[in-house]
């Protein structure tokens, strides 16, 4: 158990290690050599766990997926759902180095196997949110929730790319609001439209 439990340990440190040069640096840019020493274990111990360059920043792709979503209860079935998730994942990208640097590993053009799956999936959980609001009259009946979900995934990510750019990402929360309210009166039947803040159910302050 102990040995399991420093194996552990060692695994943590080299994706949180990683994680931070590849935020930094981006795929091409980041080196081994520079992940061990901000990890501070051998090459032999990064080997014993990863491979590659490439597995371990696949390894780091998946955390998007395992990063705990904060303030939002999926079994919810209002779009308000799907709008505080959009917040949520924003929040997790600007304050989690794993989330943050799984997002962009998964957008560079030159990481070197394309990751279609991590969309693919969000597209998914997001037309199971949308299924059920539309079943609670909160998004209208002609429309096709993967289709809504597929947007919300493709607008996010342009929202995301483009804050990053132009602001460090310290308007994002602004920009996904933004998004919502041009939104949502396409969205939902007039009578549901001011039941949705499109700032989130929740505060989510300053990260900076």
């Amino acid at each position: 158990m102990a040995r399991q439990d420093r194996a552990e340990r060692t695994r943590n440190a080299i994706l949180d290690a990683a994680a931070e040069v590849f935020d930094k640096r981006g795929f091409a840019g980041a080196s081994l050599s520079e992940i061990l020493a901000k990890a501070g274990v051998t090459k032999g111990a990064l080997y014993f766990h990863f491979s590659s360059k490439e597995e371990l920043a696949m390894a780091l792709v998946e955390e998007q997926w395992k990063a705990e979503v904060p303030f939002v209860d999926l079994e919810d079935g209002s779009l308000q759902t799907v709008i505080d998730l959009c917040h949520a994942l924003a929040h997790s990208i600007r304050t989690n180095v794993r989330v943050r640097a799984s997002s962009r590993l998964v957008l560079e053009a030159n990481f070197t196997r394309p990751a279609p799956e991590v969309y693919r999936r969000w597209i998914r959980v997001l037309t199971q949110l949308l299924e059920r609001a539309q079943e609670h009259g909160d998004l209208r009946k002609e429309w096709d929730p993967a289709l809504v979900a597929d947007w919300v995934s493709a607008t996010f990510l342009g929202i995301r790319t483009q804050s990053e750019v132009c602001t460090g990402m310290a308007d994002l929360h602004d920009r996904i609001t933004v998004q919502w309210r041009v939104a949502l009166p396409g969205l939902a039947p007039p009578r549901r439209v001011s039941r949705f803040q499109p700032s989130g159910s929740v505060e989510w302050g300053a990260t900076t």
